[in-house]
């Protein structure tokens, strides 16, 4: 009898094992454990709180669960995203993106155009344009791309002549006309809005501006265009991922009617979402 009771026990202790086994293959085969958590790197603002906003409103009912991680410069979410650490990201326009690749050596993809933060001048100094003072300092960003961008703005506005046909690729020394004699100081573009404070004037990138306090839409001395304006930010993944079922899911997120009504709502005209 004691030999039997053994027995059954041994049996039993089997059996119980293998459900346990049979209940880890189906928590495996759960959304998240498949492949539906997506992990998001992203400049604080906007990006961040769009992302917030998809994913406490948004996702779940997507079957997406996102895990945000927030950035303050503009190269480890791509050097991230190139390593595997992250799925996608969310900060920078396609110039941008299309200048790192050729720079660094990375393969990442524009996957869906989300928003637009114009540009802007901004100054601590003086309240108009016209008041900007012969051989003020500029700070500008020392990015290749939004330098070209800052100096294409200036040049829109008036303040100095390019070289023609630069465009956007412009440098300092493709500035043939400066009446202002103005001094340009290129700043890693997250430092600029401190810069306001010993220069003159700054021309600053839109997610920086807003996360420092400043209003684009009414603060800027001058603001650049959207219509026809290359620089909408947008939805990054690693080339070939372009079709993953999940990043093709959050790109129609962030560009859902639902997110272009919080964008409007939040940012006033300082965001503006992309058609």
């Amino acid at each position: 009898m004691k030999l039997r009771a053994i027995l059954g026990a041994v049996v039993l202790s089997v059996l119980l094992t293998a459900c346990g086994t049979s209940q880890s293959a189906t928590d495996a085969a759960k959304p998240e454990a498949a492949g539906q958590t997506l992990k998001v790197g992203a400049s604080p603002v906007p990006h961040a709180e769009i992302l917030t906003f998809v994913k406490d409103n948004l996702a779940a009912k997507a079957g997406l669960n996102l895990q945000i991680v927030e950035f303050g410069d503009y190269v480890q979410p791509n050097v991230q995203l190139e390593e595997g650490e992250l799925d996608a990201n969310f900060f920078q326009h396609k110039p941008y993106l299309e200048d790192f690749n050729a720079s660094k050596g990375t393969k990442l993809s524009f996957l869906a155009p989300v928003h637009l933060e114009p540009l802007g001048l901004y100054s601590r100094k003086v309240t108009e344009l016209g008041a900007l003072p012969s051989g003020a300092t500029v700070a500008v960003p020392s990015d290749a791309t939004n330098l070209g961008r800052a100096l294409k703005l200036l040049a829109d506005n008036g303040v100095v002549t390019l070289k023609e046909g630069v465009g956007t690729a412009a440098t300092e020394r493709d500035v043939v006309g400066n009446p202002k004699n103005l001094t340009f100081k290129p700043i890693e573009a997250a430092q600029l809005p401190r810069s306001l404070e010993d220069v003159d004037a700054a021309v600053i990138n839109g997610n920086y501006a807003i996360e420092a306090g400043l209003k684009p839409a009414t603060e800027a001395l001058v603001l650049e265009k959207t219509q026809g304006n290359p620089y909408v930010n947008g939805l990054v993944v690693k080339a070939g991922h372009e079709r993953d079922a999940t990043l093709v899911k959050l790109g129609e997120l962030l560009r859902s009617k639902a997110v272009k009504d919080f964008i409007q709502q939040k940012y006033q005209g300082s965001v503006i979402a992309a058609e």
